[in-house]
């Protein structure tokens, strides 16, 4: 007789979740939530805390490094991630009393794992129910970050933020080729419309960045499609610009390397010997890849990200790469 898993934890608040609705490829999810702000206590990270409305995101970007955090879900498939989209069930007198924790110059980020303003957020607007919410602190730094050209819904209410906390957005533009996007980032806006959404930011008074993070060596590493990036960053308003090498955990390597496989075949070798010995790269190439990015914001006169002037170096016994 087989023996039932007994799940315990997030598993079994997912477990107890109901269906909301459901569309051609994805279903989404209530999620019971204990909590909504998660306290940060790794030095790898310029957070106090994060936020992340959902769990799970529809975009499917390929390389997706937060694939690994429905595993917790007990959903061992790595799409379930894009499949299976959990809202977490929003309870705002339980979030004012969360935020008696938060203290003047705590940094919070939203949308640290999952995109805070994937398609999910039209139908549940979670994401601007947190901000609204977050007009009670004051004196804190709030960090979004997002793929998605809705942001721009929410300027003004990003602008009355802004007054009495600092306030950032940080907008992912990993390349202006829409052909190359389509088969990296399938399921996500198109560039030109997330830059759209950074001039409309700008243009409302909301200080906003661009990431062409992460950089995918032998497909987006190029300084013509890094430069391509920046200087629309800047035509859009941007005041900040940054870009760190890809890094794939065990959970996206399962989605990637088929990925490669079936559209850069010639690719896939490297970069399986490459991450071999892990998820994280240092060595010749991120030393390469942080030269040009100086090089490329100096040209273009756009500024280093915030986070990145604190950037901690990345943990003991990464590999070298070998691209």
């Amino acid at each position: 007789m087989q023996q039932l898993v007994q799940l315990i934890g997030i598993a079994r608040l997912a477990a107890e979740g109901t269906l909301l609705s459901e569309k051609r490829r994805v279903e989404y999810r209530t999620l019971p939530t204990r909590k909504w702000l998660n306290r940060c206590h790794s030095r790898r990270v310029p957070f106090d805390w994060s936020i992340n409305p959902y769990r799970g995101c529809e975009y499917g970007c390929k390389y997706c490094y937060a694939r690994f955090t429905h595993e917790f879900l007990e959903r061992r498939d790595p799409e379930s991630f894009e499949r299976e989209i959990y809202a977490k069930e929003w309870d705002a007198l339980a979030f004012q009393q969360e935020l008696k924790a938060v203290k003047p110059e705590h940094v919070i980020g939203i949308g640290t794992a999952t995109d805070p303003y994937q398609p999910a957020e039209r139908k549940f607007l979670l994401t601007r129910q947190v901000l609204e919410a977050l007009r009670n602190v004051q004196g804190v730094s709030i960090f979004l970050t997002t793929k998605s050209n809705l942001v721009s819904r929410d300027a003004a209410l990003l602008c009355t933020l802004s007054r009495r906390n600092e306030l950032r957005v940080t907008v992912t533009v990993t390349t202006m080729n829409r052909e190359l996007a389509r088969v990296t980032e399938p399921f996500a806006p198109r560039p030109d419309l997330r830059i759209k959404a950074v001039a409309e930011l700008a243009a409302a008074g909301v200080s906003v960045g661009v990431i062409a993070s992460p950089v995918l060596p032998l497909l987006t590493d190029s300084e013509e499609n890094l430069e391509s990036i920046a200087r629309a960053a800047k035509d859009a308003g941007a005041d900040q610009f940054g870009a760190n090498a890809l890094f794939l955990q065990p959970s996206a390597q399962r989605v990637f390397f088929p990925f490669l496989a079936e559209n850069f075949p010639q690719y896939l070798k490297r970069y399986q010997a490459s991450f071999a010995a892990g998820a994280y790269l240092r060595g010749p190439y991120p030393e390469r890849l942080r030269t040009l990015v100086n090089d490329i914001r100096q040209r273009v006169g756009i500024p280093l990200r915030d986070m990145e002037r604190n950037a901690l170096p990345k943990p003991p016994g990464a590999q070298l790469l070998l691209f």
